[in-house]
């Protein structure tokens, strides 16, 4: 019997010969040639089953990455025609209005570009709009996060990558722009000049160092191309791989629901639904930027002219990502301080806090701000749990509204840049704007605040009526005492589940301000604050009801369906007069 073969372990064969095992391909040859050098099967075997939930939310973050493709798809494109020289020349190309005009080789070459290169134009205006994409996607998606708590440990890291993220991709497209030397990007070179010199001491230097010498120079346009091409592009680069490296070590964040828990990942595997799903998704961003590109025109710089310094256009405006700064410039108040007494006596240095403030502190006070919520929210509530469900907005009220007020101070700022236009079209006084303005940046967001603080309260009210009571339905039922009432149903299962898969929120308090021989304790002041802050962060949350609410809610509907059993399928009172008396209640569908 040992000597004997099993042969219903043996393959059959529908062919007369043996089978034979088949010549690999080229394409798995070399597969295998690099495996057995490099061992990238083992190293990659694991990452392509790396499983990503599905949400359109989490599409903000793609939308970002891939402008950002396209911005170096499109780049490269341009780089081989333009030329970042402000060496002058006379003007002799296709656009007639212009010719005979003397202006920098920069900004000849991008007319040459626009006009005379076979789809220069196209790659022009995508190359600005993905620009435009990029720093808005980022944008969203920052408050996504925030809002969220995708931010919390162990993604603290990612978050702090994510806000240099953006304001790199703010200062690159700030060079960006200011290439073609035209009228407007001149003119906002210039104010770039004034704001740096605006700096105590050092601002005159650094202006010299920058501009190798006094205003305009003619080493700013090849200056600002190297750092736009090379030193940005090479940091935004690192940035985002470490970026998405994080990502991939901490494992996606997703949407509580059945299955769902801290410990896994419901989704799908990387190869090959969600890279089939992602490749899709870069194709329709690359459709809709070339769309844009083709039919909306923008930074028409033929229409602007090259730059002089004698000039400035009236009514313009930096890119939307740059208004909010200039916003806070128009409304801040010419405030100076002179210190010292000088030759002539004439004040030796001047502090000009009407643009120091706006310009220089403002943004890093803010970028600092924006870095540090995460851990200024992990002190004081000492979670120092890792997180990776997230969590509805209206179920962390004070975080929801602490974004949100910050979103109301950035867009009065923003509308305030444009304060000329809108006296302009709605033929208001530039001054009531800019008076309303100064006032509206400090009581508009703590209006925000208020309202979507309890906002969040109420819809987390809702939220518990709907977990104990059943949600609405629609109908209307009769009791035989002749009262009337809204008939509920018990939530699906599913969604009970997803309203009660969130933790109780616990209020820090300070155990003891002193030691046992009496003695305040060393930072009991900073506990007591962090303590204050706990309570107005979660004291008014509606917390998820207990096991035992939910099952005494649950026998009292049962109760309420056993007294609404006889009046089921009864036409209610005054059916009569509807033309709907003699049909039963479940044929009437709910509107």
């Amino acid at each position: 019997m040992s000597g004997r073969i099993d042969t219903s372990k043996v393959a059959t064969s529908n062919k007369t010969s043996a089978a034979t095992a088949t010549k690999p391909s080229k394409v798995g040859a070399a597969a295998n040639w690099a495996d057995e050098r490099l061992g990238l099967a083992s190293a990659m075997k694991k990452q392509v089953r790396k499983v990503f939930p599905d949400h359109w939310s989490f599409m903000l973050g793609e939308i970002a990455l891939w402008s950002f493709v396209i911005l170096l798809l499109t780049g490269v494109f341009l780089t081989l025609w333009f030329n970042p020289s402000m060496g002058e020349i006379e003007y002799q190309g296709s656009y007639d209005e212009l010719r005979g005009v003397h202006m920098s080789e920069a900004f000849a070459s991008t007319m040459h570009i626009s006009f005379d290169v076979r789809g220069g134009l196209l790659m022009r205006q995508m190359h600005h709009w993905a620009a435009m994409l990029f720093i808005a996607a980022m944008f969203v998606h920052l408050m996504r996060v925030y809002f969220t708590g995708a931010f919390r440990k162990p993604r603290e890291l990612n978050w702090v990558v994510g806000c240099l993220l953006l304001i790199l991709g703010m200062l690159e497209g700030f060079t960006g722009y200011s290439l073609p030397d035209d009228l407007l990007s001149g003119t906002g070179i210039r104010a770039a000049d004034g704001f740096i010199k605006s700096q105590p001491v050092i601002g005159t230097y650094m202006s010299f160092f920058l501009f190798d010498g006094e205003f305009p120079g003619e080493a700013i346009i090849p200056r600002l191309y190297a750092v736009h091409i090379l030193l940005i592009p090479g940091i935004l680069l690192a940035l985002v791989g470490l970026h998405m490296v994080l990502l991939v070590y901490h494992k996606h964040t997703q949407w509580p629901g059945p299955g769902k828990t801290e410990q896994n990942v419901v989704g799908y595997p990387l190869l090959p639904i969600y890279a089939a799903k992602a490749g899709g998704f870069f194709f329709i961003v690359f459709g809709v930027t070339a769309l844009m590109g083709a039919l909306v025109s923008i930074n028409p710089i033929w229409k602007y002219g090259p730059y002089d310094p004698s000039k400035v256009t009236a009514g313009s405006q930096p890119d939307w990502y740059m208004g909010w700064p200039d916003g806070a410039l128009r409304i801040m108040p010419g405030w100076e301080s002179h210190l010292f007494t000088g030759p002539g006596g004439l004040p030796a240095v001047t502090i000009p806090w009407n643009v120091l403030i706006p310009i220089i502190i403002l943004p890093v006070v803010m970028l600092q701000v924006l870095i540090a919520l995460p851990f200024i929210e992990s002190w004081i509530t000492g979670d120092k749990r890792e997180h990776h469900l997230l969590q509805r907005p209206r179920n962390a009220p004070f975080r929801t509204a602490t974004m949100v007020s910050l979103m109301t101070f950035i867009g009065l700022l923003w509308m305030a840049g444009g304060n000329d236009i809108i006296a302009i079209l709605f033929d208001l006084s530039i001054n009531q704007i800019t008076y309303f303005n100064r006032a509206a940046v400090f009581v508009g967001p703590a209006i925000a605040f208020a309202i979507t603080y309890r906002w969040c309260i109420s819809l987390q009210r809702h939220d518990e009526q709907k977990l104990l009571h059943g949600y609405e339905t629609g109908v209307i039922m009769r009791s035989p005492e002749g009262g009337y009432s809204e008939k509920h149903l018990p939530l699906p299962e599913a969604q009970a589940y997803t309203l009660t898969a969130r933790e109780r929120d616990e209020v820090y308090s300070v155990e003891s301000e002193t030691d046992a021989n009496g003695v305040v304790a060393p930072g009991s002041r900073v506990q007591k604050v962090r303590a204050r802050l706990s309570a107005a962060m979660y004291a008014n949350n509606i917390q998820k009801p207990t096991k035992e609410q939910l099952e005494e809610a649950h026998h009292h509907a049962e109760h309420e369906h056993e007294l609404q059993a006889p009046m089921e399928g009864h036409p209610a009172d005054g059916h009569q007069f509807d033309g709907h008396r003699f049909h039963t209640v479940e044929d009437e569908q709910l509107r």
